[in-house]
C-alpha cells in the first residue's frame, strides 16, 4: 500500500461524516514547469492546466500533503505546484504525512515556509514515516511495503480532526472577497 492511499483510507473512515475525500496527484496532473507569465498573486492565468489546478485547489478547504524528502527539502514536482497558486490557497488549512530516512521532517519544514506565504495555516501535528521504522524493504532495490508502527494512526488521526476543525474555522475568512494582493 502506497503511503497516499493508507492516508486517504485513514481519512474517509474517520471523516466520513465530516469531509469530503479527495486525491490531488500530482503525477496524474502532469503540470510543467511553472510557465505563467504573470505572478501567480494577480490571479490572471493563461494557461489551462493552470486553470484546471486552480478549480482543484479552489474547491478543497484543506490539504493532506503527502510527500516524501528530498536533498532535506520537498520534492520539485510539489513546490512547483505550490507555486502556480496563490489565491486558491488563501485561508486554507493544511496537515503533513512526511516520509523518508529521517522521516521526512525536513521536507514538512521546507513545505509549511512555503505555505506561509500563499496564506495557509499548518496544523502542529503531522506524521512522519521513517523508511527503516515504518517500511518493510527486504531488497533496497524495491520500494517495499508500508507497515506503519502502531503510534502514528493515532497521531494520524488527531491530525486529521485538527485539519478539520481548523478548515472550518477559517471558512468565514475564505467567504469574506478577496482584498487585493497589489495595492
Amino acid at each position: 500500500m502506497k503511503v497516499a492511499e493508507w492516508v486517504r483510507d485513514r481519512a474517509a473512515a474517520q471523516l466520513r461524516e465530516r469531509a469530503e475525500i479527495a486525491v490531488l496527484d500530482l503525477a496524474e496532473l502532469k503540470l510543467p514547469l511553472l510557465d505563467e507569465p504573470m505572478p501567480a498573486a494577480i490571479g490572471e492565468y493563461r494557461n489551462a492546466h493552470t486553470k484546471r489546478w486552480a478549480q482543484l485547489v479552489d474547491s478543497c478547504d484543506g490539504f493532506v500533503f503527502v510527500t516524501p524528502e528530498y536533498n532535506h527539502s520537498m520534492p520539485a514536482a510539489l513546490k512547483n505546484a505550490v507555486d502556480f497558486l496563490f489565491a486558491e490557497w488563501n485561508d486554507k488549512a493544511a496537515g503533513f504525512v512526511s516520509y523518508g530516512l529521517n522521516g521526512g521532517t525536513r521536507a514538512v519544514e521546507h513545505l509549511r515556509l512555503t505555505l506561509a506565504e500563499v496564506k495557509v495555516a499548518c496544523v502542529r501535528s503531522q506524521v512522519s514515516l521513517g523508511l527503516f521504522t515504518d517500511f518493510d524493504i527486504p531488497d533496497m532495490s524495491e520500494p517495499g511495503t508500508l507497515a506503519p508502527a502502531g503510534h502514528h494512526d493515532g497521531v494520524l488521526g488527531r491530525m486529521l480532526d485538527e485539519l478539520v476543525d481548523w478548515s472550518a474555522a477559517l471558512r468565514p475568512l475564505r467567504e469574506q472577497p478577496a482584498s487585493p494582493v497589489l495595492s
